[in-house]
């Protein structure tokens, strides 16, 4: 591994805080605010995109912007960790700018460059995190997300819809406040905050210290990740517009805390550091009870948009489930599975906005023979939901089989148990939809035709890309060639 000077990790982080500028600025013309957007984020993907060889090839760009204290800097730098991240996030939001678009106009919704420049703000925010060279910067943009995301959630402005601002900013900005502690207990026991493959902290500190910083982290990145019991702002969040709940649970503000746990237990604290406290069984026994409690509460929801946020809330503790597994194995699984969970749930909910923005129909009860007249759109909705019950050959298969291998490899049977569980449950809340929609006629159901285009073919393309990474899961971006060598570099130089 070497490190060399580059601007572009800043690029990909200031492209878009300057394309939200040029949005409010553009406002009153509303193909040119849209442009902006569009533009944007091709360029975000192009310059994250640019960086792949070098990282592949182990040479890391890494800017430094200034110095606060000795150890503490503002600084960033692209690993394979931060570029898996990376790509996903803007990869998909090209994809939702186009959906946005078609989303926004079809529904005429009111505070369209609020809700566009604030869609760049999270990215721009949601790269820092990627791109974050240490625990002090990752907090700047971590909590930069948080205020950047408030304007989206409340978006619609009705009594609900504040409530649920209030509540997301009561549980996220809490958990920003036990995240700074946790850095700053960090920095005061090391002298030093910066990530290094396998942790930089020592027993020497004492396991009490240690203990009492892994619960602080626990906390401050669980409540992001919605790991059970800290969870409920996600589903009350889902009064937002459709596309913003698909950046809550696909692109930028969950995954920013499961990424937060990759952080944590491989560049921080290390896996071996976190197995001699005991606490990676604490972090398997969160995250296992969160999958099978969220998939069962997912069956009770009617609403469409509430029984895939309780989804998100089982598939996030996947990730932190594999990271809690002392394998190679696992851990390339959970890597794998912050992509391929965010391209198979944001199919989803684009599949739910369209059948929202041409219908108005947002409970599972209503959908019946909607697949007649909205092929393309529940077509789409049934390759994820294939994809999200591990089955062949669509990407979650890929994920859940390395998460299995690592239960296996480690001799934890009960915890492949319940993956293979939560793989009948998932199937159990999300296939009833499918068969609904296409198995189960209404005569009362008018004949609505499929949304727009610009709503449509963002969804169909995400369900064909799920399918792609489940066929090809190291072509192109190589994926699990990335995954493979963070999980190598972390278990190397982790005391295992």
């Amino acid at each position: 591994m070497e490190t060399y000077f580059s601007l572009m990790p800043l690029a990909a982080v200031l492209v878009s805080l300057l394309a939200a500028v040029l949005i409010v600025l553009s406002g009153r013309w509303p193909n040119v605010r849209e442009s902006w957007t569009i533009i944007a984020a091709l360029a975000k993907f192009a310059i994250t995109f640019s960086m792949l060889p070098d990282v592949l090839a182990g040479k890391y760009p890494e800017v430094s912007l200034f110095t606060i204290a000795p150890g503490i800097s503002l600084a960033l730098k692209v690993d394979p960790a931060g570029i898996i991240f990376g790509l996903s996030a803007s990869a998909l939001w090209i994809l939702t700018s186009f959906y946005s678009i078609g989303y926004t106009r079809g529904l005429s919704e009111h505070k369209q460059t609020r809700y566009f420049a604030s869609f760049a703000l999270c990215l721009s925010a949601t790269m820092g995190i990627a791109f974050a060279a240490n625990l002090f910067t990752f907090l700047i943009f971590y909590e930069g997300l948080t205020i950047a995301t408030y304007p989206l959630v409340i978006h619609k402005e009705t009594p609900q819809a504040l409530a649920g601002g209030r509540k997301y900013l009561a549980y996220l900005l809490t958990g920003g406040v036990i995240l700074l502690l946790a850095v700053a207990f960090t920095y005061q026991i090391a002298g030093s905050a910066d990530f290094h493959p396998g942790g930089f902290l020592s027993l020497q500190v004492g396991q009490d210290r240690l203990m009492m910083l892994f619960v602080l982290f626990l906390v401050g990145f669980g409540v992001k990740s919605a790991l059970m019991p800290l969870h409920s702002w996600l589903p009350s969040a889902m009064v937002a517009p459709t596309p913003v709940s698909a950046l809550l649970h696909a692109v930028a503000v969950v995954k920013a805390g499961v990424f937060g746990f990759v952080r944590m237990t491989g560049f921080v604290m290390g896996p071996g550091l976190l197995y001699e406290i005991g606490a990676l069984n604490v972090l398997a026994v969160f995250s296992g009870a969160t999958i099978v409690l969220a998939s069962l509460l997912a069956f009770r929801q009617n609403n469409l948009k509430l029984r895939l946020a309780y989804s998100t809330v089982g598939h996030l503790s996947y990730i932190i489930l594999g990271l809690a597994l002392l394998s190679p194995y696992a851990w390339s699984g959970s890597l794998l599975h912050i992509v391929n969970h965010a391209v198979m749930k944001i199919t989803l909910f684009f599949c739910a906005g369209a059948i929202y923005v041409k219908t108005h129909r947002e409970n599972v009860s209503d959908l019946k023979g909607i697949g007649r007249q909205m092929p393309f759109t529940m077509g789409a909705f049934a390759l994820a939901s294939i994809g999200l019950a591990g089955v062949p050959p669509v990407a979650g298969f890929i994920s859940k089989w390395y998460l299995v291998q690592g239960t296996l490899d480690t001799g934890l049977v009960a915890l492949a148990a319940v993956l293979l569980l939560s793989g009948i449950l998932n199937a159990g809340y999300l296939f009833p939809i499918v068969t609904r929609a296409f198995f189960m006629p209404s005569d009362s159901f008018p004949k609505y035709g499929e949304a727009s285009p610009l709503v449509v073919i963002p969804l169909v393309l995400t369900a064909l890309l799920s399918l792609f990474l489940g066929l090809f899961p190291d072509k192109i971006v190589y994926l699990y060639q990335l995954a493979s060598s963070v999980a190598g570099s972390v278990f190397s130089r982790g005391g295992l």
